[in-house]
């Protein structure tokens, strides 16, 4: 059976905004167990003592080898290469030949032309094509996540964050923590076994990404777990993880733009239908472009750089001359929210069902923001956070309505109601919300995203 392009799914769908709001995708998975113990305190474990995630089964890897890997690298990513080398790390970030945001990944130099893009398909479906149509001197060898492996996983993957975190390394390596630079890696030996780590924290806390051979990690995880007891360590479930961009500030799946625009018909006709991915939300227009966002839109804007050429340069200029929206933390008003979730227990239609503590029901969420009943913006990633105890969500608004303390509003459901496997018979309504910066949480404004 011949599987179907995004193109001919697009073609048979009429428009790519049909087709995306209307998909029959599954939502998004962790392969991870929902939780440990609950979500709650599993929260609580990376701001008060130190939680461990498992990151070895939701991502995708894309590994890049060859003369040409960094060459190809830099064609596609507004990042600069003048300064990275074996052992550092960088947010790769890809836009259209439009400007436009495709997507973004952790890129990890592990050796003389070698290299691993970890992230969500969308940049790495992105760069796969480039290497395939173009002329490189490189090769990948892709390991997809847990939901389409077959078999385990070429390397585990550890998250060791909180305040207890750099302490716990110590005691589990039996030595100091060496000096390593923000997103810049280093080796330890935990139980008799090399261990490559990162120095990163997604929740803003400070930590490390630990990661090698699937082999080795029964070993390092069980070793994590025994010394981790004395310091509080909480092994941390999909549900907890999922929601801990929320605090960071870090906008996890933005509507990649590829469904429109030069250069992209090719990939299209490239891509399966089945990594397009659905579109949720309040926001509906047949223009797909509507839903595309820049770089300077998520704050991207500081890793810009125009030392070098890459497919959507000179429009990326433009944009840049040109930020007209900028990337908050919209807090949710409390009694809207408790009124959504109050409506499932009276009589008639409910609310669109919020679920916690990641509310979004599609891979790419899109909802209304308004003022005085006009759009300002896009409500994207939304949940629960507990250790502030109110709903946030991630978004991009006008600037002139971008001040901490404005009064905005969100518009929650779908109307009208789409065919998503996630959707039910729901009504539209809206909820005030609150503007405050992003990253929402201190810790990560002060000691994490100034770096």
């Amino acid at each position: 059976m011949t599987t179907e392009s995004l193109s001919e799914a697009i073609a048979r769908s009429g428009n790519a905004a049909d087709f995306l709001r209307n998909s029959q995708a599954r939502p998004t998975v962790f392969p991870v167990a929902p939780e440990f113990s609950n979500w709650r305190s599993e929260q609580h474990s990376w701001r008060e003592t130190v939680a461990l995630l498992d990151q070895s089964h939701h991502m995708t890897d894309l590994f890049l080898t060859g003369p040409d890997a960094l060459r190809l690298l830099s064609d596609l990513a507004v990042n600069s290469f003048a300064n990275f080398g074996v052992d550092n790390a960088k947010q790769f970030i890809a836009v259209n030949h439009e400007g436009y945001l495709i997507g973004d990944a952790i890129l990890f130099y592990l050796g003389e032309e070698s290299f691993d893009l970890v992230g969500h398909p969308m940049v790495i479906d992105w760069v796969q094509y480039h290497l395939e149509t173009g002329s490189y001197n490189a090769t990948a060898e892709r390991d997809g996540n847990s939901i389409v492996r077959q078999g385990p996983p070429k390397l585990y993957r550890y998250e060791l964050q909180g305040p207890n975190a750099l302490a716990l390394v110590e005691k589990v390596t039996g030595a100091p923590v060496p000096a390593t630079k923000f997103f810049h890696m280093t080796s330890f030996t935990i139980a008799n076994t090399t261990v490559r780590a990162l120095r990163h924290g997604m929740a803003g806390q400070p930590g490390f990404e630990l990661f090698g051979p699937w082999a080795d990690g029964p070993t390092i995880h069980a070793a994590l777990l025994e010394a981790g007891a004395e310091f509080g360590l909480v092994q941390v479930g999909s549900m907890g993880y999922s929601s801990a961009n929320l605090e960071s500030g870090w906008v996890p799946s933005p509507l990649p733009a590829i469904f429109s625009g030069k250069g992209t018909a090719e990939y299209r006709a490239w891509l399966a239908a089945t990594r397009a991915g659905s579109l949720a939300g309040s926001l509906t227009s047949d223009d797909i472009e509507d839903y595309y966002v820049t770089p300077y839109d998520l704050a991207y804007g500081r890793s810009v750089a125009f030392d070098h050429e890459f497919v959507g340069r000179a429009a990326l200029e433009t944009h840049a001359a040109n930020q007209n929206r900028q990337k908050v933390t919209l807090v949710w008003n409390s009694d809207d929210v408790a009124a959504v979730m109050g409506s499932l227990f009276q009589p008639g239609t409910p609310a669109k069902y919020m679920s916690l503590p990641k509310a979004r029901y599609g891979l790419y969420q899109a909802d209304l923001v308004l003022v005085d009943g006009k759009q300002v913006g896009i409500s994207m990633d939304c949940g629960y956070m507990a250790n502030e105890q109110l709903f946030a969500s991630l978004a991009t608004i006008d600037v002139a309505s971008a001040e901490p303390g404005t009064e905005v509003t969100v518009v929650w459901g779908e109307e009208p109601n789409t065919r998503k496997l996630q959707v039910e018979p729901h009504r539209q309504v809206e909820i005030r919300a609150t503007v405050a910066p992003a990253p929402f949480v201190q810790f990560a404004r002060s000691n994490y995203r100034d770096r």
